[in-house]
């Protein structure tokens, strides 16, 4: 399981903590299922929610890890319609999905689900309410499963 921004294979000389522990995960220990778990109220969405932000520290690794939004992020900040618990809500849920569509670049993990060996799930975590909800991979859209 990892937290929402998984990078693209693109990005693997840079982000090769994470791409070492998807290949262990799916080649070596044959792990059938990823969730791409994403939480309620995460302190790098709302970062990359606000461009006047300042890094935390001069190597700002949340900042780099929160660029793989990209353009994304400034879409949803500008969206006047939402407020801002709702522009954080729906960015948290983007990132989930922007980390699926990264993890399946690495072709290994495209080929294991091609093959129905490997299955990729994206959920969310409210933490304050303690709601799960999870991603419905046809939509896209995120319910709350039935007891």
């Amino acid at each position: 399981m990892w937290q929402t921004s998984c990078p693209p294979i693109s990005q693997i000389s840079a982000q090769h903590g994470t791409s070492a522990a998807i290949e262990f995960a799916v080649k070596a220990l044959n792990i059938e299922n990823v969730v791409i778990m994403g939480h309620g109220r995460c302190g790098g969405i709302r970062a990359a929610l606000d461009p006047n932000a300042a890094p935390l520290d001069a190597g700002d690794f949340i900042g780099k890890w929160m660029a793989m939004l990209g353009p994304v992020s400034a879409q949803v900040s500008d969206n006047k319609l939402m407020t801002q618990s709702e522009r954080q809500t729906a960015l948290e849920r983007i990132s989930i999905r922007n980390s699926i569509t990264n993890l399946r670049t690495f072709p290994y993990v495209r080929a294991l689900e091609d093959e129905g060996k490997l299955a990729v799930h994206g959920a969310w975590f409210d933490i304050s309410t303690g709601e799960l909800w999870i991603m419905d991979g046809d939509s896209g859209d995120f319910v709350r499963p039935e007891a």
